[in-house]
């Protein structure tokens, strides 16, 4: 008996051809590749949190027929089929699928995995959010290409609406230096680059390490205390606040002097989607009562 994984191989190999002069929906991902597809795609693997999740926003989450570890929203993603995480894809078991699209992300996934599927002439479409205005296009270009256009579109435009709201509302704040820590063992934040550090920026905040090259630089605890931040922020549940507290054995810091030491939401401003509006929102007030503390 044939393995279907096996089967679904020799398929698509036959089909490539014919895939590769799709005349339907056509959109460029984040290499800059051209993505076609003969008609929206029923069958669509997630292969990260986000990508999902943006899936669920861009109206396709019905032809979502398996995703990665950790997909885990909306809830009803958690409920479908997995295929392996950032480190370890099973391909036969995504060539099983016969998915007719395949939705990466080019922080996480491996290109050599994704090349293989590409080969078979299974579309992939590949995600690197840097601003917020690449998360609404994702969103447009997924719902372009799952076949619900008009409510991508619509749902794209609310989420820039709101974050064009939020950057006016706050654009004459006065400005708050904020260390935004992302882990303690070792000690990380981010810099300017990242999704929430220019969070902080719309709200009126400045990250005291924005300018360190990498995007997600280790630091010393020396190096925060010369930064001497006015907002110490981290994102978690209430379990996680001794990552806070323990910043208060420096009460020289501006930040514990003015009682300026904050949990976020843990997962709002954590991946690059539509749900990045409500963190957005979220942390502009935290830094509103920041600015009333000092």
């Amino acid at each position: 008996m044939r393995h279907p994984g096996l089967a679904a191989l020799c398929v698509l190999s036959l089909l490539a051809p014919l895939l590769a002069q799709a005349e339907g929906p056509c959109v460029s991902d984040a290499l800059n590749q051209r993505v076609c597809l003969a008609q929206p795609a029923q069958r669509v693997v997630s292969l990260s949190p986000g990508a999902t999740e943006l899936l669920f926003s861009a109206g396709a989450g019905a032809r979502v027929v398996a995703v990665s570890a950790w997909s885990d929203h909306p809830p009803e993603a958690a409920d479908l089929p997995q295929v392996g995480d950032s480190n370890r894809l099973d391909l036969e078991a995504i060539v099983s699928l016969a998915p007719e699209l395949v939705v990466a992300w080019v922080d996480g996934n491996s290109r050599s995995q994704l090349e293989r599927l590409s080969g078979l002439g299974i579309p992939v479409f590949w995600l690197a959010p840097r601003t917020f205005g690449y998360i609404a296009a994702a969103v447009s270009d997924l719902a372009l290409l799952t076949g619900s256009p008009e409510l991508g579109y619509e749902r794209a435009e609310a989420f820039r609406a709101e974050m064009a709201t939020l950057q006016a509302q706050y654009a004459d704040a006065r400005p708050v230096k904020v260390f935004y820590q992302i882990w303690d063992q070792p000690l990380m934040t981010v810099n300017r680059d990242e999704l929430i550090s220019k969070a902080i920026t719309l709200c009126g905040g400045v990250n005291v390490f924005g300018e360190l090259p990498r995007l997600v630089p280790r630091i010393s605890r020396e190096a925060v205390l010369e930064a001497n931040p006015e907002a110490i922020i981290t994102a978690g549940s209430a379990d996680d606040r001794q990552w806070l507290e323990a910043w208060r054995e420096f009460p020289g810091l501006a930040a514990v002097a003015a009682g300026n030491l904050f949990l976020e939401p843990p997962d709002l401003l954590a991946r690059p989607t539509l749900r990045m509006a409500d963190g957005a929102r979220h942390l502009c007030q935290t830094l509103e009562q920041a600015r009333a503390n000092l």
